[in-house]
C-alpha cells in the first residue's frame, strides 16, 4: 500500500468520510464497469455501486488490510451484484412500437431484454492492468456480445468468470472473494467458458474489427452513415455479414442472418421517413444517435445504435430506447437544416429527461 493510501486508510477507519471519498474515488469506475459486466444494465450498475460503497464505509473500521483496498472493494461489489441478480426485478420485455411498420416475424426472442450500452466516457481508460490469469481484452470485456452472453451464465458462474478472465484474480483469491473453494472455483469457471462457446451471441469466430479511431474503421463507418441518411437499403445490407445479428432490447425480437436482417431493414426504410446519424461510441464500439425527421422539419431522437464490426464489415447492431441518447451526451432533437448550429456529437444538449 502506498503512503498516501496508507494515510488515507487511517483516516477513513476512524470515521474521516473526505478520507473515505479520496481512498475510494480511484476505483470507482473501474467498479461501475465491473457491476455493469455482472448485470448488464448500467442503472442497476449504478445502484449497485452505490450500495458496495455504503456497504464498504460501514465496513471500514473492520478492515484488516489481508487484501489490497481495490480487492477488498471487489469483493464488496461482485457479492453486492449477486444479490442483486436475485433480488432486481427485471424490466419486462416491451411491445414493437415502430408506427406504421410491422416487423417480420423474429428469429428468436431475445432474453436480455433488460440490456443498456455502457457510453465511452465510462470505459475509457478504466483501472489498473489485469491480473496474470486474465484472458480477455479491455474492449473484448465491454462488448455488447460479451456482456450479452454473460448475462445468461448462473450468477456464480458468471462471478468466477469475469474475475478469472476478465480482471485476472488467481484461483485461491476469487475463492477468498466468494467464500468458496478454490475446487469450487475450478469447476464454475470450467462450466462458465463451456457455455460462453455454446452461445451464438457470445463469441464467434470472425476478422477482427479495425482499431478504433483507425481509417479503416472510420471508412466503415462513413460508408453506414451515407447509406443509412439516404434510406439506401442495399447500401446497408452490402456492409453486412452473412450472419449478422440485429437485436433491441427491451423488445426482444432477435434476427440472425442476412436475408431476415434485410427485409427487416426494407420495412423500415420503405417507411417513408428521413433519417440522421449522429456518431457517438459505446461498449468501446462505433454507435449513432438515431434520428427522423417530423412534420415541423425538426429530427427527433428515436433510438441508439450500437454497431459490431467484423473485418469490412458488420456483424452485429443493437439498437437502444432514445431514452437512453442522453447517457451518450447526445441531444433530443436535431435542427431542420445542417448547418452551423447542429449539435456536435456528444455535446448533449437535453432540457428534459
Amino acid at each position: 500500500m502506498r503512503p498516501i493510501e496508507d494515510d488515507l486508510l487511517v483516516r477513513a477507519q476512524a470515521g474521516d468520510g473526505t478520507a473515505f471519498r479520496e481512498l475510494t474515488e480511484p476505483y470507482q469506475r473501474e467498479l461501475l464497469v465491473h457491476c455493469y459486466r455482472m448485470l448488464g444494465s448500467l442503472q442497476d450498475a449504478e445502484d449497485t455501486l452505490q450500495e458496495t460503497l455504503l456497504a464498504a464505509w460501514q465496513a471500514m473500521p473492520g478492515f484488516e488490510g489481508r487484501s489490497s483496498v481495490r480487492t477488498w472493494l471487489y469483493t464488496i461489489a461482485t457479492n453486492r451484484c449477486l444479490n442483486a441478480r436475485r433480488a432486481i426485478r427485471r424490466r419486462p420485455a416491451k411491445e414493437w412500437d415502430v408506427p406504421g411498420v410491422q416487423p417480420p416475424a423474429a428469429t428468436r426472442s431475445g432474453e436480455v431484454v433488460w440490456l443498456e450500452p455502457l457510453p465511452e466516457h465510462l470505459s475509457a481508460d478504466v483501472g489498473t492492468a489485469p491480473g496474470p490469469e486474465a484472458r480477455y481484452e479491455q474492449s473484448e470485456s465491454i462488448s455488447l456480445a460479451f456482456v450479452t452472453a454473460l448475462q445468461l451464465l448462473p450468477p456464480r458462474q458468471l462471478a468466477v468468470l469475469v474475475l478469472r478472465d476478465v480482471l485476472g484474480y488467481r484461483a485461491h483469491d476469487v475463492a477468498d472473494m466468494l467464500h468458496t473453494t478454490t475446487e469450487s472455483v475450478t469447476s464454475a469457471l470450467k462450466r462458465a467458458r463451456a457455455a460462453l462457446l455454446k452461445e451464438p451471441a457470445g463469441v464467434a469466430e470472425r476478422p477482427a474489427a479495425p482499431q478504433p479511431g483507425s481509417p479503416a474503421e472510420a471508412r466503415l463507418v462513413a460508408q453506414f452513415v451515407r447509406a443509412y441518411e439516404a434510406s439506401d437499403v442495399d447500401g446497408v445490407i452490402a456492409l453486412l455479414t452473412d450472419d449478422v445479428f440485429l437485436s433491441m432490447p427491451p423488445m426482444p425480437f432477435e434476427y440472425e442472418g442476412k436475408p431476415i436482417v434485410a427485409e427487416f431493414w426494407r420495412l423500415l426504410f420503405n417507411a417513408n421517413r428521413q433519417y440522421r446519424l449522429v456518431p457517438t461510441r459505446a461498449n468501446g464500439q462505433p454507435a449513432f444517435g438515431t434520428y427522423v425527421r417530423g412534420a415541423d422539419g425538426v429530427f427527433h431522437g428515436t433510438g441508439l445504435f450500437v454497431i459490431t464490426l467484423a473485418g469490412e464489415q458488420i456483424s452485429a447492431m443493437t439498437r437502444f430506447e432514445k431514452m437512453l441518447l442522453a447517457r451518450c451526451g447526445l441531444p433530443r432533437t436535431l435542427p431542420a437544416v445542417r448547418g452551423s448550429e447542429d449539435v456536435e456529437p456528444g455535446d448533449g444538449d437535453w432540457d428534459s429527461p
